[in-house]
């Protein structure tokens, strides 16, 4: 699998392992982290157990294929999330497609920590809701909104934000009882980090 621009190690294309046990605690468990807060996030919120994302992380983390995840968008930019897998630099990028142009452009990674340009709760739901239909990639909107929501750098989100995510961890096998608590830390740790400045210019409007 070829992504032009992003030429740094062997991608193949991970959209199946969506649907594989453990998946959602490898990518969101360490964003469910909130300083100082007595409940400790486990893969049960995402209605998952330790062997399932033991397992998953194996495949995810192979250092000989790089699972790709496209999300094409309709008349504007998609994204592509990739695991890379260096040795002794694991991590994920996040890459977007712009229409128009042959090459992707990064604009975030995920160390252990977020580093680089996020979008606004705007921003991130316009590319979620207009899925390309033509295009390879992720269609479900409720998985293409987890997919990016690692993206988000916005701390004025709407009153809506939280009634959608607990509906797209429920979507993709949350348990209803811990969808509310896993939304709750999510957002917490998304718009705690969170930070734009006034001269912050949007990798969507092409500057």
């Amino acid at each position: 699998m070829l992504i032009k621009g992003y030429d740094v190690g062997p991608l193949v294309a991970g959209e199946s392992l969506l649907a594989r046990p453990g998946f959602w605690s490898n990518y969101l468990l360490a964003m469910c982290s909130n300083g100082g807060c007595a409940e400790r996030p486990v893969p049960e919120w995402f209605g998952e157990d330790g062997a399932d994302v033991d397992a998953l992380s194996e495949v995810l983390f192979d250092s000989e294929r790089w699972p790709a995840f496209r999300v094409p968008a309709e008349n504007g930019p998609g994204a592509v999330v990739v695991y890379r897998n260096l040795d002794g630099d694991c991590g994920t990028d996040y890459l977007l497609t712009h229409p128009g142009r042959s090459c992707v452009e990064q604009i975030a990674s995920w160390d252990g920590d977020f580093s680089g340009t996020g979008l606004t709760w705007r921003e991130l739901i316009r590319i979620t809701d207009s899925p390309s239909l033509s295009a390879e990639g992720i269609q479900d909107t409720a998985i293409r909104f987890l997919l990016l929501l690692p993206l988000l750098t916005d701390p004025d989100v709407p009153e809506a934000a939280s009634a959608r995510l607990i509906a797209a961890l429920v979507v993709v096998g949350a348990p209803q009882d811990t969808a509310s608590i896993t939304a709750e830390h999510l957002l917490a740790h998304l718009t705690k980090r969170s930070g734009h400045d006034l001269m912050w210019a949007s990798p969507l409007s092409g500057s």
